[in-house]
């Protein structure tokens, strides 16, 4: 309800220093800002999961669901290994996580139906059929969303940590880009943005490089804030300027706490361990990731497109995991991208068992959809050269989970001799999600009002699936 209520006047000089502390606490706003009604009880604080989202769909048959006995036209050039698992034999250039496949799961058998990336972005991170097959802007929460308001609804951030996080590349960090709105949840629930590439030498975190003189300002700011707050509060019937009160405290906590600021910092991080991630994008997105749940974030997801931002692609390579034949040469594609996947993902599960995170931290790496399991080859667009590829493919995908206390070396699911359609164990991304919320302690069944007014469960459908739940005995 709009209402004529004048505070008054206030000096040039207090609007500056208040539109300041504003524009400052904007810029965290669809990071912080709180929900002011509180409905669900406290979900457990001591686990949290890391989500690693591989754009453009890696190639299952070039990774872990390789058919060697196939037709030469679907088996491509790779061969499988062994792994320290007996029976379970993975792609030849993933050697170092064949040597610890005893500390992940491989599923082989979840599809969908949308083989465009707007639409399998969309479908599998809202866990809803969209409405359209095509664009990233949902018409449903993204699960980020989601965690987020489930888990603030009841008051801050405890220790200061963002609850959810986000890392992109620089130009490709925006909420949209790969369906993370919050739709009908609102703009209040979306996760802190880390833009850019960690492993660069000069990366830094925006919003969190708060130098110590800079903090008098701040505390003036927040004087001032609060003050104007609290004239006004009376006036306040419904409750709203003290989630943006709670807000404000969240924010400024953020911008102040040096255990925030020591989390995102990976310059903290000895160089043997940097280097055991790998000195790229993919390893040290993992390793921030690693120490924002150690910090307390509960759900991190970071995005592995390019390895290297900072080097010129190969002409016969691709900016992400999109190895169409007019995209790139699937094979030296691979080549190139997959020693620094591995070398990531291998010390990213490492490290969590030997830091004692398995238990309480599930991690996921996954892209929206595998590839076609017939190659087929075309002129490259950048290279002008014939070459090998394959295309979208949204009736089966590989991923690994980790973690979450679950047993591990397993293969859940399998697909046909041809790597075409899941032949054992069918799963859709709704069974993971509704193993991620049964891990943080989310009911999937709850509803939330959409734009209508009309109830809208989390999932509506999906079953937590078994072979991922925490071992009894562990």
């Amino acid at each position: 309800m709009k209402t004529n209520f004048c505070p008054g006047p206030i000096s040039r000089r207090s609007f500056l220093q208040f539109g300041g502390l504003s524009m400052l606490g904007m810029t965290l706003a669809d990071s912080l800002k709180l929900q002011a009604a509180a409905t669900q009880k406290d979900v457990p604080g001591d686990t949290s999961v890391i989500f690693i989202w591989l754009p453009g769909g890696p190639p299952h048959m070039e990774t872990y669901d390789m058919k060697p006995d196939a037709p030469v036209e679907y088996r491509g050039i790779f061969r499988p290994i062994k792994t320290n698992v007996s029976g379970i034999e993975i792609c030849e250039l993933l050697p170092l996580q064949a040597k610890i496949a005893d500390k992940f799961n491989i599923i082989r058998s979840v599809s969908h139906d949308f083989s465009d990336h707007g639409g399998g972005h969309k479908r599998f991170l809202t866990g809803r059929i969209p409405a359209t097959p095509v664009g990233t802007v949902n018409d449903a929460p993204a699960v980020t969303s989601i965690i987020f308001k489930c888990l603030t609804e009841n008051g801050g951030f405890k220790g200061g940590m963002p609850p959810v996080v986000f890392g992109a590349d620089a130009n490709r960090s925006g909420i949209d880009t790969f369906a993370n709105g919050p739709a009908y949840l609102g703009g209040a629930n979306t996760p802190f943005i880390v833009a850019g590439d960690p492993s660069d030498k000069n990366f830094k975190v925006q919003n969190l490089g708060i130098t110590r003189e800079m903090e008098t300002r701040l505390e003036d700011r927040m004087a001032l804030r609060r003050g104007l707050d609290n004239f006004r509060r009376d006036m306040d019937q419904s409750g709203v300027l003290q989630a943006m009160d709670s807000f404000n405290q969240n924010a400024y906590q953020m911008l102040t706490s040096s255990k925030v600021r020591d989390a995102f910092d990976l310059t903290l991080e000895s160089p043997r361990v940097r280097e055991r991630y790998g000195m790229h994008a993919y390893g040290q997105r993992g390793l921030m990731a690693r120490r924002l749940v150690e910090a307390g974030c509960r759900f991190v997801e970071m995005v592995w497109e390019n390895p290297f931002p900072g080097s010129p692609i190969p002409s016969d390579c691709c900016y992400n995991w999109d190895s169409h034949a007019v995209n790139c040469n699937i094979f030296n594609d691979s080549r190139w991208r997959m020693p620094a996947y591995d070398q990531a993902v291998s010390a990213l599960i490492e490290d969590l068992y030997a830091r004692g995170l398995d238990r309480r931290t599930l991690l996921v790496v996954t892209g929206e959809f595998g590839r076609t399991p017939k190659i087929n080859s075309a002129v490259g667009t950048g290279n002008k050269v014939m070459q090998p590829g394959r295309d979208h493919w949204s009736k089966a995908m590989s991923m690994i989970v980790a973690g979450g206390g679950m047993r591990t070396g397993q293969i859940i699911g399998a697909t046909n001799s041809r790597g075409e359609y899941p032949v054992e164990r069918p799963l859709t991304p709704n069974d993971l999600w509704a193993t991620v919320y049964q891990h943080l302690g989310i009911d999937s069944t709850r509803s939330f009002l959409d734009h209508q007014g009309r109830p809208m469960p989390i999932l509506p459908f999906g079953d937590a699936i078994e072979e991922l739940l925490p071992s009894k005995s562990a």
